[in-house]
């Protein structure tokens, strides 16, 4: 079987990108080639994901991160002023929320705890 070890993705400033992910979801930087225009940031389960700086981003994507609460998550995030285009909900993929990063990639957030005590309706 394959596991996946990073992902790229296309983001118009990567410094504005990295404080985004950084502050907003808590991940770590790995590594800067700003010659080349990457910064790698990491995951608590070493998932590595490459922001690819690019004038005009044209890859959309979408993100899952599992975290502890989502409910939790997004009431401190809330309160920090953080916008979300979906609170915490049922969703077609599960219960958890969505927001938006800095170039409109969309960011979803679940945990297992609420996704079983959701599906059981």
């Amino acid at each position: 079987m394959a596991k996946l070890d990073h992902l790229g993705l296309q983001v118009a400033d990567r410094s504005r990108s990295t404080r985004w992910f950084v502050e907003t979801l808590g991940l770590e930087v790995e590594f800067e080639i700003p010659e080349a225009g990457v910064t790698a940031l990491r995951d608590d389960a070493e998932l590595a994901i490459f922001l690819n700086e690019t004038r005009a981003p044209k890859v959309e994507a979408t993100l899952y991160f599992q975290v502890d609460s989502v409910d939790a998550l997004y009431g401190t995030l809330a309160a920090r002023g953080v916008s979300f285009v979906q609170p915490p909900q049922v969703n077609s993929w599960g219960y958890g929320a969505e927001l938006l990063d800095p170039d409109g990639h969309v960011v979803r957030l679940w945990d297992a705890s609420s996704m079983k005590e959701h599906e059981k309706r």
